[in-house]
C-alpha cells in the first residue's frame, strides 16, 4: 500500500502566490489532506510558521528563523541567542541605517535568535558589522538575515525527525533560496521551484519548470501516495 512522504516546505518563494508574496490558497486544501507530517522549515520569525501550521489544520512541526527555533510538536529548542544579532542592529543604526520595515518592525518584533533587515537596506556595511561580531548575513530573496553561522534548517530537520519519528530518506523538500540547501542535503528527494536562487538550484535534485506554489502544487501532485 502506498502513502504519502513526509513534506519539509520553505514558505515564501515556495508557498506563495506566482506574483511572489502572500500564502496561495490553494496549497491549504493539499497540505491539511497530507496522510504524512508536513514541516514548514522558514526563515521567518517563529510565530509565523506556527501560525500557518494553525491555519492549514495540520500538526505544528516548524523550523524557524533558518534554524535558530525549532519546535518538535512537544519541545521547542532555541539553536542561537539573539544578543549578538541585536548587538548588530544597533551598530547597524548607529552607522545610519535601518532595518527599513517601519517604526514598529513586526518583522522582527517576535524574532528569539536573529535579525532580518529589508532587501532595500545596504548590505555590505551589515555584513562588515555581522563580521564583526562572528555572525553572518544570507539574502533569502526576501530580507537579508543577521544570524549565527552554525544553525541551519537541515540541522533543524534532523532534530524534528528524531522526535516526530521522520524518516529522512523518504522525505521530499521544497525550497527556493540558500537556507533550503541544508534542507536538500538533510532529505532523500529535493525539489528547488522555478524562482529559486543558484545555490538552491545546484543543491536540489530537481529545478521544477513552474515558479512559486504552482512549482510547489506540482511536486505535491508528483509525490502523492509514493512511498510504498
Amino acid at each position: 500500500m502506498t502513502a504519502d512522504p513526509p513534506l519539509v516546505l520553505d514558505i515564501d518563494g515556495t508557498l506563495t502566490r506566482p506574483e511572489g508574496w502572500g500564502i496561495d490558497p490553494r496549497v491549504f486544501d493539499p497540505l491539511r489532506e497530507w496522510d504524512a507530517p508536513v514541516v514548514i522549515a522558514t526563515g521567518k520569525a517563529f510565530p509565523y510558521p506556527v501560525a500557518l501550521c494553525h491555519f492549514v489544520g495540520i500538526p505544528e512541526l516548524v523550523v524557524a528563523e533558518n534554524g535558530g527555533v525549532v519546535y518538535t510538536g512537544d519541545d521547542v529548542f532555541f539553536t542561537a541567542d539573539r544578543a549578538a544579532a541585536q548587538a548588530v542592529l544597533e551598530d547597524y543604526r548607529a552607522a545610519g541605517y535601518e532595518t527599513g520595515w517601519g517604526p514598529e518592525n513586526t518583522v522582527n518584533r517576535w524574532r528569539e535568535t536573529e535579525i532580518a533587515v529589508n532587501l532595500d537596506q545596504p548590505v555590505e556595511p551589515l555584513r562588515e558589522i555581522a563580521a564583526d561580531y562572528g555572525l553572518e548575513v544570507i539574502d533569502t530573496g526576501y530580507a537579508y538575515h543577521v544570524k549565527d553561522t552554525d544553525p541551519n534548517k537541515g540541522d533543524g530537520l534532523e532534530t524534528i525527525a528524531e522526535h516526530a519519528d521522520i524518516d529522512l530518506e523518504r522525505t521530499v523538500a521544497v525550497g527556493d533560496s540558500i537556507n533550503d540547501v541544508s534542507t536538500f542535503e538533510a532529505v532523500g528527494r529535493s525539489f528547488a521551484v522555478a524562482n529559486a536562487d543558484e545555490l538552491a538550484r545546484d543543491a536540489a535534485d530537481e529545478v521544477l519548470e513552474d515558479v512559486h506554489a504552482d512549482g510547489t502544487l506540482a511536486v505535491l501532485e508528483r509525490v502523492r501516495g509514493s512511498v510504498d
